[in-house]
């Protein structure tokens, strides 16, 4: 039984290589469809993974008060309504205002995203953002210490000059040496490092390693823009109190900033599992796209498969005949023709399964993403690719087994 199942596959085999540029064709058609599939899941999934990521830095069960909604912050229509600043008083009277219980608020804004940071002779290029936080921002930004402590409410209200940095900072000024209690220097000001926050990649070419947090009101003397926009945190410790949480703040918030019951919020409010499930509902609309290209090359592939092999069951008519006639039965013919479909179409799955994975490491490479290996979509590009050679293989494996021995050796 099963040597002659080796002999049907080694006569696959030696089929498919008598018939070398058409079955490369076919294969490549199969790979094209089974890469389009692959590869934009591959990209998807990237995608997916990275911003997710991202947006996971605002911590679990929090919502954040900026100044614009997330979805109008980059939209270029002039007609937007513009939003005022959220200033230090409203940051402050919300904080002392605001008495939700089981909640914590963190103060923060970008002081700089250009600052070039100092240690002894050596410094960074001009691309260090500094940030001025109070003591709930690192927790609240789901963000974790490698070594040290984070700041402490005393360092707020006391301005200490006292500093946590990201890991690139730390391998760009303090890479040979124990971080700790080391003093660099920012715009002339001089902070002793006390912790270092654990690695956390980029997006979209934001480094969010290359960072310095410092006291929020230390900040405030060091960057005196006027107009600076601050943002709010709020972190609730029980996910069903998130919801009356939100309810309270924005009616707070609302009063600070002097709206009237029918006027519309001038602020944006964002919750972290929001924005996820907003870019889970654009990446399924991706994956969709990718399912209907497939589909539609996999549907070519198929009568690629089926003609190739129709061919090639109509040239071997005379072969087929002199097998029968040396006792192959029906099975063992059809069975031959049908392996030869299987091994072209996982060949053709295997090729699609390498460059559609290729084209979702590059694409993850330029964009600056975090490429998964996307298992799932592998493993539907096999069962897909074994489908087609069954729809593609039925019909003319089951012809062959029935053409009549005489007239097949007849056949010219």
């Amino acid at each position: 039984m099963f040597s002659l199942v080796r002999e049907n596959i080694r006569i696959a085999f030696d089929s498919i290589k008598s018939q070398l540029l058409r079955t490369i064709l076919t294969i490549l058609i199969i790979a094209i469809g089974i890469t389009a599939l692959v590869g934009i899941l591959s990209a998807v999934s990237a995608l997916e993974n990275t911003i997710t990521s991202d947006f996971s830095s605002m911590g679990a069960n929090t919502f954040n008060i900026q100044r614009y909604e997330f979805t109008n912050q980059r939209r270029g229509d002039e007609s937007q309504k513009i939003n005022p600043v959220i200033n230090y008083r409203q940051v402050k009277q919300f904080k002392d205002d605001y008495d939700f219980p089981y909640t914590s608020t963190s103060i923060s804004f970008v002081g700089t995203r250009s600052a070039e940071v100092k240690y002894d002779n050596e410094k960074t290029d001009p691309e260090v953002q500094v940030y001025g936080i109070n003591e709930n921002f690192i927790q609240n930004s789901g963000l974790e210490l490698e070594v040290g402590r984070g700041l402490n409410y005393f360092d707020v209200e006391n301005s200490n000059s006292v500093c946590v940095i990201g890991s690139d900072l730390k391998k760009a000024l303090l890479k040979d040496v124990n971080p700790l209690n080391k003093t660099i220097s920012v715009r002339g000001s001089k902070f002793k490092v006390i912790g270092v926050l654990k690695e956390k990649g980029s997006t979209f070419g934001n480094n969010q390693d290359l960072r310095m947090l410092i006291p929020l009101q230390k900040a405030r003397t060091i960057f005196t823009n006027p107009n600076i926009n601050y943002s709010l945190s709020v972190k609730a410790d029980k996910k069903d109190m998130l919801e009356g949480a939100q309810e309270e703040a924005i009616l707070l918030f609302r009063n600070i900033r002097g709206l009237n019951p029918v006027e519309e919020n001038n602020f944006g409010i964002e919750r972290s599992d929001d924005l996820i499930n907003r870019i889970g509902a654009m990446t399924g609309v991706l994956s969709k796209i990718a399912w209907i290209i497939s589909v539609i090359t996999i549907f070519g592939s198929t009568i690629a498969l089926l003609n190739m092999m129709l061919v090639s069951v109509t040239e071997r008519t005379r072969e087929i005949g002199v097998r029968k006639s040396l006792g192959a039965k029906q099975k063992t013919i059809a069975f031959q023709f049908f392996i030869e479909t299987i091994i072209i179409g996982q060949l053709g799955g295997l090729l699609g399964i390498i460059l559609g994975t290729s084209l979702g490491f590059i694409f993850a490479a330029i964009v600056d993403f975090n490429f998964v290996i996307p298992w799932s979509a592998m493993v539907w590009a096999s069962v897909i690719t074994l489908i087609v050679a069954i729809i593609s293989g039925s019909y003319p494996a089951n012809k062959a087994a029935k053409l009549d021995p005489v007239e097949s050796l007849r056949y010219e």
